[in-house]
């Protein structure tokens, strides 16, 4: 170990003991860099690291590399676009430790270990990287040298954590839980963690990852198991081929383990006596565990899953068998003592999924603590963003990766989908339809297989059932003001003329050829997907697009299957043999970022075509930056349930906070029990309840739109129209598009400012510790507090009302205090929506679609209790001018001790302006309980020409 070279600038060296060595270890060194630094560290003791570099990107974000090896320096990223940093620094150091000082943020570093710290201003720790914490360990993929990678951090007992992409487990806030990062229907990897604590790390690794809690599960048989009759070493499995009689046994079984995860499993698994589409299997005995606390099963599940533990019912699921689902419970186990258990698996046929894992309690050190591994890197490399709060660190994370793109207006109002619509004639019929019965819609869709059946990859309209798609696209924009898109997979059908040319260029992944993988279509056709890492491949599958498709008149693109799923449900290694080939490397180091780089070259292409139109990409899948190409996310092929319908409000509420503004879902769910199929009475009834209180949810989320299987999803497919199914959701329908200034004013705010539209608790009450698992509420903007009813025939539901404001009913304006818990009404009609005092909620016209007519009146509600401000934005709506200045904002301000409000001198302008406005005045106070559903008696009205007003209460 050598001290310090003269040349650099001087660090003490120290002699440590250490146990396991008969000789003295001394620290490392350093050596400044342009922006920032580099420590040497000792390799045993630094997790491999040679060198552990720190650079200073803004005075509130650092990153840190470490590298085994310093000839294999990071890549450049995928996801971070080049920063020219620009703060000022300082480097201090003593014999143990050097420190990087910004205005706003210290780092400190062991010289010895290389791990980091991270300060504030004040030198309060905010988080710290574990000293023993780092792990770089050399692999080997597809005959190239990389390196898996993991760090670990050590947090506080109040932290909490949140963002990290979307997940189906109803898990709010992630601290003690482990998540995986690996893009899957249903499952989008972003890995971006943000804290409570106003932290954020951007982990910028495109592999497979493990984030918080990492110790791998454990199978059932790490427990003690214990048959029916008592017997140790296994549970009792009874097979039945009667799924309703589970104890007719055509075979019963000792069974140690369930563990059918992955596409064939279950062939391999499963007896032959069983048959798995008309039975049942239940799995019956006890556990019995070595450790006192909580203990975390995890089940994933395809068809329907019960569990009972001490003859409690925790979970009753369904998920399609084709695309399983997962539940993670948490038990309470005694040392040594029997739990009774019980499982039941009616798997509903085909290939069969179900898993039976769990993790053992943590120690109070793992509770506080967590971890980033992944699978393959050049380099260990992430950014730590710090903040004033958390919308500040989603600010950081998009100077980062970048702006999300502003979205056109008309996607803000209501769009109709179906799986599918087969012709022509369905689309114009039902379009028609909306505009007689004067439901709002602003966007149809056209979902997969539009093409000839063997054509899947030409991108052509079967002209049999699309006689003139062109001429339809047209009547749709022109007769009906509505807009048009289209389905769009990254899949190509062996030997059809795209496939050969794609493949004659090198652009297509070759597995699934040579592997004569047939898909679910028909007989079965032998397809594979495109390379979207290869530049090239880009462009043209961009050329693709615009020739067959952009020309004829299509609006906007569904990126469907971008995880990749080239096969569905397999195993993350057989993703990676899918995808050898990829341009840039070994498919390890970079699968996830499939559906960044797919989305990159379609808003890439079409800007390039037409730089007037606002590019608009919907996906099932996303990665870190993928705001910046105009990209939303849907959840992918949920089903309709009601535990699939509360899932996703922490699905997307974390999403949301994962950096990337645009979400959406499948209102009413994708795939469908049978028993909607051919309903009785009651099952229809629930069906259109179900259908109701989903789309009560789905007005206040980011995009608003209705998808899914049969049953159709068209309102006046649901219920006739004297159903209050219909009713409400004709109601929530029009109520949108009223909300529509105040969206689109968050719409503004994502990309001018960096906001948020769809909102976890904490963000806005992050003192409020009661807020920080809440899984069933959200905010949608600053002022709306969102309660989905989530349970069949549910008339009410308990509300937490965050501490430090007051909270007014939307409905009625009635007034309670914050920091309560309610029990709010919840009629059939109406979902629980309240408004935070302070807020001034901006409602617009009745509209049919979104351009019908400009706002020219405008109803402000104002709510007191509270000093509080809007700024309401408005700009040109389809285009881009906005990046260049063309917009324009009229703050309010509302000030509680004068009761007045101010509406500001507008500022910017745009092309088509409204000069003039009326603005009318509804005062909500606690006396005056001025609801959107009641009378609220005198109104207070303006004119408004651009120059400062100010209107007091009377």
């Amino acid at each position: 170990m050598k001290c310090i070279h003269p040349s650099l600038v001087k660090a003490g060296c120290a002699a440590v003991g250490f146990l396991l060595f008969s000789f003295s270890v001394f620290a490392g060194d350093f050596t400044r860099t342009s922006d920032g630094l580099i420590v040497h560290p000792d390799a045993p003791f630094s997790g491999g690291a040679t060198d552990v570099q720190l650079k200073v990107i803004a005075d509130n974000i650092i990153r840190v590399i470490a590298v085994a090896d310093k000839k294999m320096q990071p890549d450049t990223s995928l996801v971070v676009l080049k920063q020219t940093p620009a703060a000022k620094w300082t480097v201090t150091n003593t014999k143990a430790t050097v420190s990087l000082k910004t205005a706003r943020l210290t780092a400190v570093v062991s010289l010895q270990t290389g791990a980091v710290q991270f300060f504030d201003a004040a030198g309060k720790k905010i988080l710290a990287e574990k000293e023993v914490g780092r792990q770089l360990q050399p692999q080997v993929f597809e005959g190239k040298r990389l390196y898996s990678v993991r760090q670990d951090f050590a947090t506080s007992s109040d932290d909490a954590l949140y963002g990290l992409g979307q997940h189906q487990d109803a898990v709010m806030n992630y601290k003690g839980s482990q998540v995986l990062l690996w893009q899957n229907n249903t499952e989008v990897a972003v890995p971006f963690l943000l804290s409570k604590k106003n932290y954020g790390i951007l982990w910028d690794n495109a592999s497979v990852t493990q984030f918080g809690d990492v110790r791998p599960y454990q199978q059932l048989n790490a427990l003690k198991l214990y048959s029916k009759d008592g017997d140790q070493g296994w549970l009792t499995a009874t097979y039945s081929n009667d799924k309703s009689k589970p104890a007719d046994a055509v075979l019963q079984k000792a069974e140690s383990g369930i563990n059918m995860e992955f596409l064939g499993d279950s062939k391999l698994i499963l007896p032959a006596a069983f048959k798995p589409e008309n039975g049942v299997v239940t799995w019956e005995g006890s556990i019995a565990s070595e450790w006192n606390g909580v203990h975390k099963f995890r089940f994933t599940y395809g068809g329907y899953a019960k569990l009972w533990i001490d003859g409690k019912l925790l979970f009753d699921r369904w998920r399609q068998s084709w695309n399983p689902g997962s539940v993670v419970t948490e038990v309470a186990l005694a040392k040594g003592e029997k739990h009774s258990f019980k499982l039941e698996w009616i798997p509903s046929g085909g290939e069969s999924y179900l898993t039976a894992k769990f993790l053992p309690p943590q120690t109070e050190e793992e509770r506080n603590s967590y971890s980033f591994a992944s699978e393959a890197g050049k380099a260990l490399d992430y950014y730590f963003i710090y903040g004033q709060n958390m919308d500040d660190v989603i600010a950081g994370y998009r100077k980062l990766t970048g702006k999300a793109t502003l979205l056109p207006k008309w996607t803000f109002g209501f769009w109709q989908s179906r799986e599918r619509y087969k012709t022509q004639k369905e689309i114009m019929d039902v379009v028609e339809e909306f505009r007689k019965r004067r439901i709002p819609l602003d966007n149809i869709v056209e979902d997969w297989s539009y093409w000839k059946q063997a054509e899947w990859g030409s991108q052509e309209f079967d002209e049999e059932r699309f006689p003139n798609a062109e001429s339809m696209i047209q009547a749709l924009h022109n007769q009906y003001h509505a807009h048009f898109m289209i389905s769009v997979w990254p899949k190509f059908y062996e030997g059809i003329p795209n496939y050969t040319d794609f493949n004659n260029k090198g652009w297509l992944y070759k597995r699934n050829i040579a592997d004569r993988q047939r898909d679910w279509i028909a007989q079965g056709y032998i397809s594979t997907f495109y390379d979207p890492f290869n530049p090239a491949a880009q462009k043209g599958f961009w050329d693709l697009l615009n020739k067959k498709l952009y020309t004829k008149g299509v609006d906007a693109w569904w990126m469907d299957a971008s995880e990749p799923d080239i096969l569905s449900n397999v195993s993350p290694q057989k993703r990676k043999e899918q995808m050898v080939g990829l341009y840039n490397g070994p498919a390890a180091a970079y699968l996830n970022a499939y559906p960044m780089q797919n989305a990159k070259g379609i808003y890439e292409g079409q800007r390039g075509t037409n730089p007037n139109t606002r590019v608009f990409i919907l996906t099932r899948s996303a990665f870190a930056g993928q705001q910046r190409y105009a990209a939303a996310t849907w959840s992918g092929d949920i089903a309709s349930r009601w535990h699939d319908m509360k899932d996703q409000i922490a699905a997307g509420t974390n999403f949301s906070m994962s950096g990337s503004p645009y979400w959406t879902m499948d209102i009413g769910g994708f795939a469908v029990e049978r028993r909607y199929e051919r309903p009785n009475e009651e099952d229809l009834e629930e069906w259109r309840e179900l259908n109701t209180r989903w789309f009560q949810f789905g007005t206040f989320v980011p995009l608003f739109r209705a998808h899914g299987q049969f049953p159709y999803r068209e309102i006046f497919n649901i219920a006739p129209e004297t159903h209050p199914a219909y009713q409400s959701m004709l109601y929530y329908n029009k109520l949108r598009y009223r909300l529509l200034p105040y969206i689109y004013s968050l719409a503004g705010a994502a990309y001018h400012n960096d906001g948020t539209l769809m909102r976890g608790l904490v963000m806005d009450f992050p003192k409020d510790t009661a807020v920080n698992n809440i899984n069933d509420q959200y905010l949608f903007g600053p002022s709306l507090l969102i309660n989905p009813v989530i349970n069949y025939k549910q008339l009410s539901r308990e509300v937490y009302l965050p501490k430090g404001a007051g909270w007014f009913d939307l409905y009625n304006g009635t007034f309670v205090s914050g920091g309560n818990r309610i029990n709010a009404d919840a009629t059939y009609e109406r979902m629980p929506v309240y408004v935070k005092a302070g807020s001034i909620l901006p409602f617009g016209p009745e509209l049919q679609y979104t351009s019908e007519k400009p706002a020219e009146e405008i109803t402000l509600y104002v709510y007191s209790g509270a000093d509080g401000s809007f700024n309401l934005y408005e700009d040109e709506g389809t285009n881009y001018n906005y990046e260049k200045g063309a917009f324009a904002v009229i703050p309010m301000k509302y000030n509680e001790a004068g009761k007045t409000l101010t509406i500001g001198e507008r500022k910017g302008s745009f092309n088509g302006m409204l000069q003039q406005r009326r603005f009318n005045i509804v005062w909500v106070t606690k006396d005056n309980k001025a609801g959107i559903d009641v009378p609220h008696g005198a109104v207070d009205s303006v004119t408004y020409s651009g120059k400062t007003l100010t209107i007091k209460m009377k």
